[in-house]
């Protein structure tokens, strides 16, 4: 009877303890799950080659193998290579820890890598536009409305009533709304002194205080303020006056 009882004990304490380790493998399969998506996060915001660090997955290892005993194990039970439920229960413990360790590190790196990615895309680059063309340069031309020769601090842009316009750098929105001669104008702080006006638009898209990426729509092309037609009126500021925006409209996105 006290050997029935005995067994029955042991059975529930193993019950018990298999409980409590499947619930520690499965936490330990979230941080796995957490891991390999930070790695994928980690891996597009570096550049790197997805097919070279490829975290869907197992890892490819190899080697021969070569037996080793766990430490503590009596040197008198060489048969016995099984490890102690508590040994088992302290590794899963050990692991836990170290995959907490790492996503703490993965995180602070993900962070690092957005920020600098966000500084690389703050230089404006490129054109405003997907689609449409060049109708007025920077500098001096014959005004379009008064027909005398007149200075111009932007570039033109026309094309279709509606389509996107897009920010040519990440950066705050510092203007998004009716200005004298702009229309309905949208103002993009870029940091360093450099901030990007659009202008005439038919529609804004974002507010002030608005975070935009490069490539983001910003508003859609129109014709309102001082303006003959469908167009986005472009100008790029450095440290408060207008410059040339042709540099930055030919450079390539890094």
């Amino acid at each position: 009877m006290e050997q029935a009882e005995s067994l029955a004990q042991l059975g529930v304490e193993a019950r018990s303890r298999m409980a409590a380790m499947t619930r520690r493998l499965a936490s330990l399969q979230a941080h796995v799950t957490r891991l390999d998506a930070l790695g994928l996060h980690l891996t597009d915001l570096a550049g790197l080659d997805l097919e070279e660090f490829d975290f869907s997955g197992a890892p490819a290892l190899g080697g021969p193998s070569i037996p080793a005993p766990y430490e503590g194990l009596p040197t008198s039970a060489p048969h016995d290579s099984s490890p102690s439920v508590r040994k088992v229960e302290t590794q899963f413990g050990l692991l836990d820890q170290l995959f907490a360790e790492r996503e703490a590190q993965f995180d602070v790196l993900a962070g690092l890598l957005s920020s600098e990615q966000l500084r690389a895309e703050s230089a404006p680059s490129g054109r405003p536009i997907i689609s449409g063309w060049q109708s007025s340069p920077y500098g001096y031309r014959i005004d379009p409305i008064s027909g005398q020769r007149a200075w111009h601090d932007g570039v033109d842009f026309a094309g279709k009533e509606g389509a996107e316009i897009l920010a040519v750098a990440s950066g705050v929105v510092s203007w998004s709304g009716s200005r004298s001669g702009y229309g309905q104008m949208v103002e993009v702080a870029h940091g360093d002194g450099l901030s990007t006006r659009y202008a005439h638009n038919r529609e804004n898209m974002v507010e002030v205080g608005d975070l935009v990426r490069r490539g983001d729509v910003i508003a859609l092309m129109g014709s309102t303020g001082r303006s003959t037609g469908p167009h986005v009126h472009f100008e790029v500021f450095k440290h408060g006056r207008a410059v040339d925006p042709a540099t930055y409209i030919s450079r390539t996105h890094q």
